[in-house]
């Protein structure tokens, strides 16, 4: 429905083993932060942070099955928990990230530091990288898993920060072409030509992506059209770029699960399409088959998203000590989420109607930052504003039968709700990395942000005012130090700020009244944050081991009043305070020139505190001493690869620990492990072609059935009966083939 809002053990060997891998690592260059047109980056581990980062790597991207979200390939690393529904991680509605227990709406994204939002599925402030950028053209992805840097464009990282580099244009010319074929009719096509850097210091490159897949269960596809372009200028140490991407995005859902519906209909239970008769029968109470309720199935539903992404970026280097970027960008977004709904006849002979949540974005910004080297100090200021117009309504559309609606409707016979958001952002940073000796680095800085929506109610009962969120100090401060040349311990602090959120989900889901009481009592969600950590790199062994501990504030919680397809107002809640602790370890050992082996393990213990009651009814809830929703205790990831004499092959294996839906825990998720594979040939000179790649693709290798996405229509206090229906089961085995060349 689309209104989203036992522990196995693991053997103290493995910790132990992992912890003092991190103390065993040979003299090595530090890891540069990506520039701008990244290629490559070779290493996870990211030297000389006063914070834990670490990248993935173009090879991960390459070797992961094309068209899977770049988000998918991070749950290798420690911290990061993520799950999706269908094999590419790119089914926005099952799609979902969580780092150290922070949710996905609590981190912060930026794509060439432009800013994405919080990625929510019903986009108020951004889009989702899966439709920013076509997977081929990313370069790498950098993870800040406690906090991001002070210059990072977001006002949702209470937790870490993700950001993505795109691969710019190349120096030489050349068409690469990749065409990936797979089970449930799937068909990938890539095209991407680079100009090559030109006589006048031109060079450009655009892409086309066209990619058709029918969902592993039920009935109807998930398609995705884009196309990405950028050209870059070079004049002197100086450098001008301007790019544009666009995306159509057309998936039709899967149905949330309930503990009861699996056990009664199993996991491949779907939407009724294309049996158009039973959706009517049901609408009418005439169940059949094992369903026993209006909300076992709906006949379909379904998401369109179509964005446009440009911008322009300037890069000034006038002489070697100052450094100086300018970032102007505007995105447009036009959305609708449809479902057939038996709650809303169409006639007096049709008990079903299509409900459509229409959505639109147009936000402006710019991005200003000044690198300015001053002996052993260097200076970073800039900042960020945007300007952010945002529109969503409820509609009704009648239908005479199982009509197509694989478009954006019009003429509805009823619209319900409507609202209208103008949200004015500015953001403000200073910091001073300060090189106190050859050992010791200190960094230390902060930020001022203010937020500023004005939200009009147009049509129906939800609220409309004014909401600011400022806060005019958030410090940072880090420091790293060389223990030995292999060695480096880091440590740091920071605290954020969440900017209340606009749109359909929020403070003005509320009715008008509700919002009026809660306006002069409700503070914006902030966060503070500790990390300590050491990193090693000693020969062929690679590692890092953190400590890390938050403090999460103000925690807003919007209540449901109702089953989420009716869509009745929230109210919204404070509902105290999370503490989170936790461990994280990683090791990267080369074994040989051949064969590779890395290992990431993840302890986290987030727990809801000083949390005052709030009712659902009558029913007072106390969730003090629970643990967060959707956070798992602990996760493992095992990976093998091997490269040699062409031949190239990865196995990995992902291990989830028990999760939570109910805010007092009485409904556990079971944990699940779930391996996949990646195996391939460079061909090398085939025909016309100067190199060509056959690659397999192998997901959910042991065909596992297991819930992957949790919480999809919301949480609840409690569900003893496991009748909730807010799961989705994970996608089967699925295998894929991938041909690839370059001209």
């Amino acid at each position: 429905m689309r209104q989203k809002l036992k522990i196995q053990p693991l053997t103290f060997a493995v910790l132990q083993a992992l912890a003092c891998s991190a103390y065993a690592a040979e003299p090595a260059d530090p890891a540069p932060l990506p520039s701008s047109d990244a290629q490559s980056i070779d290493t996870v581990f990211v030297q000389g942070q006063g914070r834990q980062v670490q990248n993935i790597t173009r090879k991960d991207l390459e070797q992961a099955t094309p068209g899977s979200s770049p988000l998918k390939t991070l749950e290798k690393l420690p911290g990061v928990s993520f799950q999706s529904a269908d094999a590419f991680g790119a089914y926005e509605w099952s799609t979902h990230i969580a780092i150290r227990g922070f949710s996905q709406n609590q981190l912060g994204y930026t794509l060439d530091d432009i800013p994405l939002g919080d990625m929510s599925y019903r986009n108020h402030n951004g889009l989702h990288i899966s439709r920013a950028i076509s997977s081929e053209n990313i370069g790498n992805v950098t993870v800040s898993q406690g906090t991001g840097a002070l210059g990072t464009a977001s006002t949702s990282n209470l937790g870490g920060t993700i950001s993505f580099t795109t691969r710019g244009p190349a120096d030489v010319a050349g068409v690469t072409l990749a065409q990936t074929l797979g089970q449930d009719s799937t068909s990938r096509t890539f095209a991407r030509y680079d100009t090559g850097l030109l006589d006048t210091g031109t060079k450009a490159y655009l892409s086309l992506t066209r990619q058709r897949a029918d969902k592993w269960k039920g009935d109807g596809g998930q398609d995705q059209d884009q196309f990405n372009s950028k050209v870059v200028q070079n004049f002197g140490a100086n450098k001008l770029s301007a790019f544009f991407n666009y995306s159509t995005r057309d998936e039709t859902d899967y149905q949330d699960l309930s503990f009861d519906a699996v056990h009664r209909l199993g996991y491949n239970w779907d939407n009724y399409a294309p049996d158009w008769q039973r959706a009517v029968n049901a609408a009418k109470g005439i169940y059949s088959g094992g369903v026993n309720n209006l909300d076992d199935a709906y006949y379909l539903g379904r998401g369109l998203r179509n964005d446009w992404l440009g911008g322009v970026a300037l890069e000034l280097n006038p002489n070697d000590d100052v450094r100086v970027k300018l970032n102007a960008y505007n995105h447009r977004n036009h959305g609708e989420s449809h479902w057939y709904t038996p709650y809303t006849p169409s006639s007096a002979t049709v008990p079903i109607s299509v409900r459509a949540q229409e959505y639109f974005i147009d936000r402006d910004g710019v991005t200003a930052n000044v690198d300015w080297s001053l002996g052993d100090h260097t200076v970073s200021f800039g900042g960020w504003a945007e300007r952010s117009v945002h529109s969503w309504t409820r509609a009704f559309y009648a239908v005479n039968g199982p009509e197509s609606t694989d478009h954006f409707l019009e003429n509805p016979f009823s619209t319900v709700i409507a609202q209208r958001f103008v949200t004015h952002t500015a953001q403000l940073y200073l910091q001073d990395v300060y090189a106190a000796s050859d050992k010791l680095n200190l960094s230390y800085g902060f930020k001022s942000t203010k937020a500023k929506i004005d939200g009009e109610n147009q049509i129906g009962g939800r609220a409309g005012g004014t909401l600011n969120a400022q806060k005019n100090f958030l410090p940072q401060a880090a420091l790293t130090y060389a223990l030995t040349p292999q060695d480096e311990l880091f440590a740091s602090f920071a605290k954020n700020m969440k900017a209340y959120q606009a749109g359909a989900d929020g403070p003005f889901s509320q009715t008008q009244q509700a919002f009026n009481l809660s306006a002069g009592k409700v503070k914006p969600e902030t966060s503070t944050s500790i990390d300590l950590g050491l990193r090693s790199r000693h020969g062929p062994l690679q590692g890092s081991l953190a400590l890390y501990a938050a403090d999460f504030k103000d925690r807003q919680l919007n209540v449901a009043t109702c089953t989420g397809i009716v869509g009745c107002a929230t109210t919204l809640a404070n509902v105290g305070k999370v503490q989170t602790k936790g461990l994280e370890a990683a090791l990267d050992w080369k074994i040989d020139s051949a064969w590779g082996w890395f290992n990431s393990f993840t302890y986290n213990d987030s727990t809801y505190k000083d949390a005052p009651l709030y009712y659902e009814g009558t029913t007072a809830i106390n969730v003090n001493g629970k643990r967060v929703v959707d956070a798992p205790r602990l996760l493992f990831n095992t990976e093998l690869s091997y490269e040699h004499a062409g031949w190239f092959a990865k196995a990995d294996a992902k291990y989830t620990g028990t999760r939570y839906y109910t805010y007092l825990n009485d409904s556990p998720v079971p944990s699940y492990w779930l391996a996949n594979l990646s195996a391939g040939y460079k061909l090398g000179k085939v025909g016309p072609f100067k190199s060509a790649t056959l690659q397999l693709n192998v997901t959910n290798l042991f065909d596992k059935r297991y819930f992957a996405t949790i919480g999809t229509n919301g949480f609840v206090s409690s569900d003893p009966s496991g009748s909730f229906a807010t799961m989705l089961a994970g996608a089967p085995r699925t295998a894929f083939i991938t041909l690839s060349a370059k001209l």
